[in-house]
């Protein structure tokens, strides 16, 4: 079996740092402290982390083609959750939100 590649490694802990830190997409999250919300409890973090990992592309040498536009679709679910008046645009699509 093999290893995901060091690209996709490394897309998933800037990620997860970002995430942590407060710093994901902040064109799109600034001034909501998601963190509360998403650490209180496991699933909305799940949520997160299936969207970006699902969104993701890798090619076939396993270089990530699109980290920014997972990480924007996920900001973007965050930003639902946050703000009752944001509206996801486009709408996610099932496969986008589907637990693995």
């Amino acid at each position: 079996m093999g290893h995901l590649s060091v690209d996709v490694r490394a897309s998933l802990r800037f990620f997860a740092f970002y995430l942590a830190n407060g710093t994901i997409d902040v064109d799109l999250l600034d001034g909501f402290d998601y963190r509360p919300a998403l650490f209180q409890f496991g699933s909305p973090l799940e949520q997160v982390f299936a969207i970006y990992g699902n969104v993701l592309q890798v090619d076939a040498n396993g270089e990530v083609l699109n980290d920014g536009d997972a990480q924007y679709r996920a900001a973007q679910w965050i930003r639902s959750c946050c703000d009752p008046t944001y509206v996801v645009e486009p709408p996610f699509q099932a496969w986008e939100t589907e637990l693995h």
